[in-house]
């Protein structure tokens, strides 16, 4: 059980959700040809390379969101990012009033649904919301969630279950 009470806020929700698309706790795997489709961020299905680079992209986010949480991030999946990042094309646009934003450029496949993405994460960045995208450190969890504690000190996806089993697990190693 996950707690969706609280998404993220704007468009980092969409991260969220992308990152979300695998439910460890379940063993299920959302991403598809179609979920890019479904979530207005591709015009056609994509083909099963395709959704392997996305998959790719999505397990490397997912440790950058660990690494918000305080786990240490490695230079290779900083690189597979680097890489994946560089076939998807970015660029500044203005708004209708005239507020510079990224935007991604109209190509296709995997790599307008990358840059779509990074897109929301330079903005998310610039807000200063980005690091409080994190992942429940929980091996048989990781979660994506929104942090809104004042201090940004969340560390569990939710309290109740996470939280709790750890909090169970350290006592019974305490005694």
């Amino acid at each position: 059980m996950h707690d969706s009470e609280k998404p993220a806020p704007g468009e980092l929700l969409l991260i969220e959700q992308f990152v979300n698309t695998l439910d460890t706790e379940e063993g299920t795997d959302a991403l598809d040809g179609a979920w890019p489709l479904s979530m207005g961020l591709a015009s056609t299905e994509l083909a099963a390379s395709e959704v392997e680079r996305l998959v790719r992209f999505r397990e490397a986010l997912r440790a950058v969101l660990l690494a918000h949480n305080g786990s240490p991030l490695d230079s290779v999946t900083v690189g597979e990012l680097s890489s994946l990042g560089q076939e998807a094309a970015v660029v500044v646009g203005f708004g209708p009033n005239g507020e510079p934003r990224l935007e991604a450029v109209a190509s296709s496949g995997a790599s307008a649904v990358i840059a779509r993405l990074l897109a929301v994460i330079a903005r998310a960045d610039a807000e200063g919301t980005w690091e409080r995208l994190k992942i429940c450190p929980a091996d048989d969890c990781l979660w994506a969630f929104y942090d809104f504690s004042r201090n940004h000190s969340r560390t569990w996806c939710d309290m109740r279950v996470c939280g709790n089993r750890a909090k169970a697990r350290a006592f019974r190693l305490r005694r």
